[in-house]
C-alpha cells in the first residue's frame, strides 16, 4: 500500500519537493496551498492538488486525515501555527518552514500525540546540522563550529548582485533578526550583518561572510566551545542592507501613506521582491562549507563538508530550491523506511548521531546530484 503524504505550501521549496516524491512509486502525493496559480503551474499528471487556506486549523486538520505524513513548506510567519496543527491532528511531519519561534516547545504534544517530526529539515538549517551532529559524534570535545551557506545568482546583477528563492519577507528576516553565535560556551547576541569577512571558495571565487542567526537548535543540542553561522554573498552586498536597515526600512511600525497603513517593511519586500525575484531559467548556485574541530583521544580532529551546487537545466529547478527540498524529500523516504522511528520533535543533528541516517541521506540526495564532499584531517 502507498504512503499517502501531503505538502503544505506549494512555493518554490514545496513545489519541486512535491515533484520529486511523486516519482517513487512508494507514495502517492498530494499538495496544497491556497494559491490557485501555484497550484496550476504544477503540471505533474500523478500529483493531486488541494486548494486551501491552510492558515484555517479546523479546515487542515480536516485536510490531513486520510494522510499518513506530511510535509511543513508553508512561509515562516505561519510555519510554526501549521506545524502545531499537525501535530494536534496526530500526524507525522517533515517540518522545513524557518520560523523563529522554538520547536522544543511543540515536544511534549509531539510525544502526547505519538508523532515523529523532524525539524529544520532543509539544506541549512537541516543538512549543515545533520553533518555538524555527525562529525560531532566523532569527537571527545567540540572545540569549534564554523557554517558558511549561501545562495546566489550566476550571473551578477548591480545593484544587489542576489535573488532569493525564498520570499523576501523570510530573507529579510534573516537580516533583522540578532545573530545567536556561542563564544566560550556561552550564547552571545550580535547585530546581523556584522564582522564580514572575506572567503575563498573553489570555482565560485571571493565571498562575503556575515553574522547571521542560523545556528538554531545546535546553540542547546552540542556543546561546543565556539560556534557560528555566517550567510555567504557577493562581496559588498551587506553593507548595502545596513544601509537600508539603518534608515528605517526595514521597520514594522505601519506609517500613514494617503489614508492606507503600510509599514516601512511591507513596502521594501513589495520593491525588492520585484528585484530579488529569480525567474525560471535563470542560474543560480548554492555554497556550503561546515567545519567541525574538536579532540579525540587527546588528538585534534577536523571535519570539512562542502557543497557547491548548481541550476538544474535538465530539470529546470533552482540550485536553492534543489538542495532544501530534496533534503527534506529524502527525510520523508528516511520516515518510512524504518530507520527513523523516535517519537517527538528531533532536529537533524541529533540524527547526524546514526551513521546509517547520514549515509541514507548523503546517497539519496547524491541520486540527485546534490554532492557533499567530505575531507578528515587528524592531528
Amino acid at each position: 500500500m502507498k504512503t499517502k503524504v501531503i505538502v503544505l505550501g506549494a512555493g518554490l521549496i514545496g513545489k519541486p519537493l512535491a515533484i520529486d516524491l511523486v516519482k517513487d512509486e512508494d507514495f502517492e502525493i498530494t499538495i496544497a496551498d491556497k494559491s490557485r496559480l501555484q497550484l496550476e503551474s504544477i503540471e505533474e499528471a500523478n500529483l493531486q492538488k488541494k486548494h486551501l487556506d491552510l492558515r484555517e486549523s479546523y479546515e487542515l486538520k480536516k485536510l490531513l486525515q486520510p494522510f499518513d505524513l506530511v510535509v511543513n513548506a508553508v512561509p515562516g510567519f505561519m510555519g510554526y501555527d501549521t506545524l502545531k496543527t499537525v501535530i494536534e491532528a496526530g500526524k507525522d511531519c517533515v517540518d522545513i518552514a524557518f520560523y523563529p519561534e522554538d520547536v522544543f516547545s511543540l515536544s511534549q504534544l509531539a510525544k502526547e500525540k505519538g508523532v515523529r517530526v523532524i525539524s529544520d529539515m532543509g539544506v541549512a538549517p537541516g543538512m549543515s546540522n545533520l553533518l555538524a551532529g555527525f562529525a560531532a559524534s566523532k569527537m571527545d570535545e567540540i572545540e569549534k563550529v564554523d557554517i558558511f551557506v549561501g545562495g546566489l545568482p550566476v550571473v551578477r546583477k548591480l545593484p544587489w548582485e542576489y535573488k532569493a528563492v525564498f520570499s523576501p519577507s523570510d530573507v529579510i528576516e534573516e537580516y533583522t533578526r540578532p545573530a545567536r553565535l556561542v563564544e566560550n560556551g556561552q550564547i552571545v547576541i550580535k547585530a546581523p550583518l556584522t564582522e564580514i569577512e572575506l572567503l575563498e571558495f573553489e570555482d565560485v571565487g571571493t565571498l562575503e561572510a556575515f553574522n547571521s542567526d542560523g545556528l538554531r537548535s545546535l546553540m542547546f543540542t552540542l556543546k561546543a566551545r565556539d560556534m557560528r553561522e555566517k550567510t555567504l554573498r557577493y562581496p559588498g552586498y551587506a553593507q548595502k542592507i545596513k544601509l537600508l536597515a539603518e534608515n528605517g526600512f526595514f521597520d514594522t511600525e505601519k506609517l500613514d501613506f494617503n489614508g492606507q497603513a503600510v509599514s516601512p517593511l511591507e513596502m521594501t519586500s513589495r520593491l525588492l521582491f520585484k528585484q530579488w525575484k529569480l525567474e525560471e531559467g535563470e542560474e543560480d548556485l548554492t555554497v556550503m562549507k561546515v567545519v567541525v574541530e574538536g579532540k579525540k583521544a587527546g588528538k585534534t580532529l577536523r571535519y570539512v563538508f562542502d557543497l557547491l551546487d548548481r541550476y538544474d537545466t535538465e530539470t529546470k529547478t533552482h540550485s536553492m530550491a534543489r538542495t532544501t527540498a530534496y533534503a527534506a524529500s529524502q527525510a520523508v523516504r528516511l520516515m518510512v523506511s524504518g530507520l527513523h522511528t523516535q517519537k517527538g520533535i528531533v532536529v537533524p543533528e541529533q540524527m547526524g548521531e546514526n551513521e546509517k541516517i547520514v549515509d541514507f541521506m548523503l546517497s539519496g540526495l547524491a541520486e540527485r546530484k546534490v554532492i557533499y564532499k567530505t575531507s578528515i584531517d587528524k592531528e
